[in-house]
């Protein structure tokens, strides 16, 4: 019995071995934020940005630099609950010519916005993915953008407190320009909002966007931070610490107050 037990175990060991997932020092699923009031111009920025952000030498250093010298990354836009668009799937970065062959996907073709916005819906997204993945980081981070709060699905800070007990650290990117198209859903600290009500874990940050000429720049400086596994310096001057905490359904409220307004004769 002992005999057969240890030959069927030597015909498992093979698939057992390939079911082991890859260990990297790091998951990291990039949240872009495509919901309507963004143009198609921003929507290109954001690509473009993204793309030449991982193919800098100093996002390749930060690869190459780590523990176990390689990243396992994913490119996910992202609009209303259910909304979720993967345009690259989970890929291993090792060097240049990984990243390289990222970016040439996410400039290959630009796809068009989606409604609403549910940060809520991308971190339930971006918590799962992770976990069904076929890698093993050091650290998982969630890397979310976008250019208003909250305003479909289920409370943002519910949802990112789940992904928090998973282990996840959650950053911020709010893009804080001023485009026409976006104004009725424009905070003026929408930074703020991300930090009480978006971002969470170990050495989280949060690196606003205030012209779209800053994006590129941001986004390469966010990402080293990430892979290598550094917090942000605050990136202005904050409120007084003393200052009530935010509230996370302002985007709801402000949902609602127009929905007024589009339902009169």
């Amino acid at each position: 019995m002992r005999r057969l037990a240890r030959l069927l175990a030597l015909c498992l060991w093979p698939w057992a071995a390939l079911a082991q997932p890859v260990e990297v020092d790091v998951e990291l699923i990039l949240m872009v934020d495509v919901s309507r009031s963004m143009s198609p111009r921003d929507l290109e920025i954001q690509r473009r940005g993204y793309a030449e952000a991982l193919m800098s030498p100093a996002v390749i250093d930060a690869i190459r630099g780590g523990l176990l010298g390689r990243v396992a990354v994913a490119y996910v836009e992202w609009a209303g609950t259910g909304s979720q668009r993967v345009i690259v799937d989970w890929r291993l970065l090792q060097g240049e010519e990984d990243a390289r062959d990222f970016a040439r996907v996410l400039v290959s073709q630009f796809a068009t916005g989606m409604r609403r916005t549910s940060i809520s819906g991308a971190l339930d997204y971006a918590a799962d993915s992770i976990a069904s993945n076929a890698y093993e980081g050091l650290r998982k981070v969630v890397d979310v953008s976008g250019d208003g709060p909250n305003n479909q699905g289920g409370r943002v800070d519910r949802a990112r407190d789940r992904a928090l007990a998973q282990g996840l650290v959650i950053n911020g990117l709010p893009l804080m320009t001023r485009d026409m198209i976006g104004r009725g859903w424009h905070l003026e600290d929408l930074d703020l909002y991300y930090l009480d009500c978006v971002i969470g874990g170990p050495g989280a940050f949060v690196i606003p966007v205030v012209d779209w000429s800053e994006f590129a720049e941001a986004v390469r400086r966010k990402l080293i931070l990430e892979i290598v596994g550094l917090p942000a310096p605050e990136p202005r001057p904050r409120r007084a610490q003393t200052r009530a905490p935010y509230d996370c359904l302002v985007g709801e409220k402000m949902w609602e107050r127009n929905r007024r307004y589009w339902e009169l004769p």
